[in-house]
């Protein structure tokens, strides 16, 4: 069978190719870069440069691979860099990717007859922040978000509005963590933590659902070859607060406890966004994930992820 990935350069790609590899499917893989070109021969992959914004493009694309799935995992979340402040305009160009990109990639795939579509979607920001702390995928979405985030949360739910009305699968990961994300040995995240530049904002109440990367890939495979169409949750076992995960974290970095300051300082420092989701965000439940796909999780918790998951020598390099 023949899987067309776009996006197969980014974190979970890189994850993502080599399994379907091993498990013997032909892929071909989709980066904006040539230069990376030979990094997904070396996984495995067909490699493709194509802009997925480029709606004739992708159609060739498409048409040339000729897939029987394909799966849409394509962000430009490392064009966003480290200042969330203007979340929207951090995220500019994934939600044109969730949006145009979304489009494009459906018309192609039902050009070629594809009998299967995957994509990429978020359990973290989109989830309303009322009402119970942990939701499953039939809760309500935030229909009063955040000013600086209303572009952000849109472009998702255009994404999961258009997969669903093709038949396809949704797949809201939790927040990665593990190689090749930001939450890795050497990563920002965690060298910011080790910097105690990383505080507990507030109350630090609110829910968080974290997802290993390996996990996040391992479910996907499992969606595409037995999932059903809708919407899954792809978390781990344990939401939890950033009272709780992140001294866990720091602790496992070997660094000292995080800070803790007040929520309009927060506000100023991480952005109105991270600091209402420390306070008020929403962890999510896997059940239907792991019943509906025969998903298993190497990472159930966190706990047990940032300590053996985030990479080489995490602790040493403090």
């Amino acid at each position: 069978m023949k899987i067309f990935v776009a996006g197969a350069t980014g974190a979970i790609g890189k994850q993502l190719v080599p399994l379907l590899v091993d498990a013997g499917y032909d892929v071909a893989g989709t980066t904006t870069s040539a230069g990376k070109a030979a990094d997904l021969r070396a996984l495995g992959a067909q490699p493709v440069v194509v802009d997925l914004l480029d709606a004739e493009a992708v159609g060739r694309a498409v048409s040339q691979a000729a897939p029987e799935v394909v799966v849409h995992e394509a962000t430009a979340l490392g064009a966003a860099g480290g200042n969330l402040r203007k979340f929207d305009e951090a995220f500019a160009q994934t939600n044109r990717l969730r949006t145009e990109g979304t489009d494009n990639l459906l018309a192609a795939a039902r050009a070629v007859g594809v009998r299967r579509f995957v994509a990429q979607s978020y359990a973290g920001w989109p989830y309303a922040r009322e009402g119970a702390a942990v939701k499953d995928e039939d809760a309500p979405l935030d229909d009063n978000p955040v000013a600086s985030s209303k572009e952000t949360i849109a472009a998702i739910r255009y994404l999961e509005k258009r997969v669903a009305a093709a038949g396809g699968i949704v797949l809201r990961y939790g927040g990665f963590y593990g190689p090749g994300t930001s939450l890795a040995a050497g990563a920002e995240m965690v060298e910011a933590v080790r910097k105690r530049m990383f505080p507990v904002v507030g109350n630090g109440a609110g829910m968080v659902s974290f997802i290993h990367i390996e996990d996040a890939a391992r479910a996907t495979l499992a969606a595409i070859e037995r999932g059903r169409p809708g919407i899954y949750n792809i978390v781990d076992d344990e939401p939890a607060p950033p009272s709780e995960w992140l001294p866990y974290l720091a602790d496992a970095v070997g660094a000292k406890p995080p800070r803790h300051v007040p929520l309009l300082l927060g506000r100023l420092m991480a952005g109105e966004v991270l600091a209402t989701m420390m306070t008020e965000g929403r962890g999510a439940s896997n059940a239907k994930a792991k019943r509906g796909l025969g998903w298993q999780l190497r990472y159930p918790s966190w706990r047990e992820g940032f300590v053996n998951g985030l990479g080489e020598d995490t602790r040493r390099a403090a």
